[in-house]
């Protein structure tokens, strides 16, 4: 028996199944979604530490990369597509790739980008383009003669016609050529929009309305929210309508967004800085369902670390990503020097449980659950289903594994342990971690 938990332990994936942050191995900010031949794909900023030479204590990024899946849980890289020293109109070593965008007209891809410019100051936006949405992409030798700012979005109406948004400044708008490298006519500002700082415009059409959604500072010296504006023009005059995300519980200063349906539901992509609670210049993108009302206003959503999408039972559940937590629990990172690796929930005291959402058990073939935990005393846990109360799946034994007090940013002393599974639910449902004694530290559990 003894010989064949240690071979069920080497055939473990080393992988994760995505919660919020759905990027687990690099930062990725302004998350920018577009669904492409059935998948979604994301382009988001790239933040960085500010190496030796650039200004440190700000935003700092030198590339692009592009992820696609096609359930919201997997995520592929597919590599870098553009970076700062290979773009001919770009000031060299400027760190100041922000927020872009990608849309597809024809069957060609257009990504637009904000950066510093060779000549002059400020900001301006290029264009690459593409045959296929990850690339390769060739950029442009000029930017776009007319636009002087950041965070480009550009919308396809229906018959066609494409428009570009930016912000830096007063937020502004415009039609875009039908070579979509080229500005058709003038630039106007997006009247109507609620006084105070805005950034980051993402337009998206619903059912003949606009929308044009944005980043607001709502009062003074707070941080951003996310809100929106609706019009029966691309280009508007916009009417306020409030609220899509409040500002951070940590005051992670930014926020910067994109909204897309896919499979029939609409999501919000965001940002957090949770893998570098201590500084909001390192952020990672987020996912969570956005609903509408019958009137075509947006419901609040309200941020999750659960995130969206249904883990397989076989992947690691991440129960610190928890859908429910009793109160007195608390998550912590499992290795502060090296916050990829992750975060583990503290159960407390007899009682305390943590809750998990949407989780497939049809893959199940070999009967043992596998959990990696550490303790300051003998104790032990339960997995059950859905809740607190719901049948037992496993029981686990968990041998102390430390001295004293938790010791939250110790390397090491973690033990991983099998259990038996005494049942196994039938297709998608929830799992319930439960402290059955001295409290214990969950970094994840997993079903084979």
């Amino acid at each position: 028996m003894k010989r064949a938990v240690a071979s069920l332990l080497l055939c473990l994936p080393l992988w994760t199944a995505a919660q919020n942050p759905i990027i687990h191995d690099q930062f990725t900010a302004d998350p920018t979604a577009r669904v492409f031949n059935g998948r979604v794909y994301l382009y988001p900023s790239h933040d960085i530490p500010a190496p030796e030479g650039a200004r440190q204590n700000w935003f700092c990024m030198a590339d692009y990369h592009v992820f696609s899946s096609d359930n919201l849980v997997d995520w592929t890289d597919h590599g870098v597509i553009v970076t700062q020293n290979k773009v001919p109109w770009v000031r060299p070593d400027s760190y100041s790739m922000w927020a872009p965008d990608c849309v597809c007209k024809d069957g060609r891809y257009y990504f637009y980008f904000p950066s510093a410019p060779r000549e002059g100051r400020g900001f301006a936006v290029g264009v690459a383009t593409a045959d296929r949405p990850e690339g390769p992409f060739v950029c442009e030798e000029k930017p776009i003669e007319g636009v002087t700012g950041i965070d480009p979005c550009v919308l396809i109406d229906d018959d066609g016609q494409s428009y570009i948004y930016w912000a830096g400044g007063p937020m502004r708008g415009a039609r875009l050529k039908g070579n979509m490298k080229e500005l058709d006519g003038e630039a106007q500002m997006m009247e109507g929009l609620p006084e105070g700082f805005k950034e980051g415009p993402y337009a998206f059409k619903r059912e003949g309305l606009y929308y044009l959604t944005f980043p607001w500072v709502r009062k003074e010296n707070g941080t951003e929210t996310l809100a929106y504006a609706t019009s029966r023009n691309p280009l508007g005059p916009w009417t306020f309508r409030g609220i899509i995300m409040a500002e951070s519980p940590v005051a992670c200063w930014t926020n910067h967004h994109s909204i897309v349906e896919f499979q029939g539901q609409w999501y919000l992509f965001y940002h957090h800085n949770d893998y570098s609670p201590a500084f909001d210049k390192l952020r990672a993108a987020r996912i969570d369902k956005l609903r509408f009302n019958a009137d075509g206003t947006i419901r609040e959503v309200v941020p999750t670390l659960r995130g969206v999408g249904v883990t397989r039972a076989t992947d690691h559940i991440e129960v610190d990503r928890y859908s429910r937590l009793d109160k007195g629990c608390s998550i912590a990172f499992v290795d502060t020097l090296d916050t990829f690796r992750g975060w583990s929930v503290r159960l407390p005291k007899k009682g305390s449980s943590a809750e998990y959402d949407d989780v497939d058990f049809s893959m199940i073939q070999h009967g043992y659950l596998v959990a990696r935990v550490r303790a300051d005393a003998n104790t032990g846990f339960s997995v059950r289903e859905r809740n607190a109360k719901g049948r037992v799946m496993a029981r686990v034994k968990v041998m102390c594994t430390g001295e004293g007090q938790f010791r939250r940013d110790y390397r090491g002393r973690w033990l991983t342990v099998t259990a038996p599974l005494a049942y196994v639910p039938k297709g998608v449902s929830g799992v319930c971690v439960v402290c059955e004694g001295e409290a214990v530290d969950v970094d994840w559990i997993q079903l084979r």
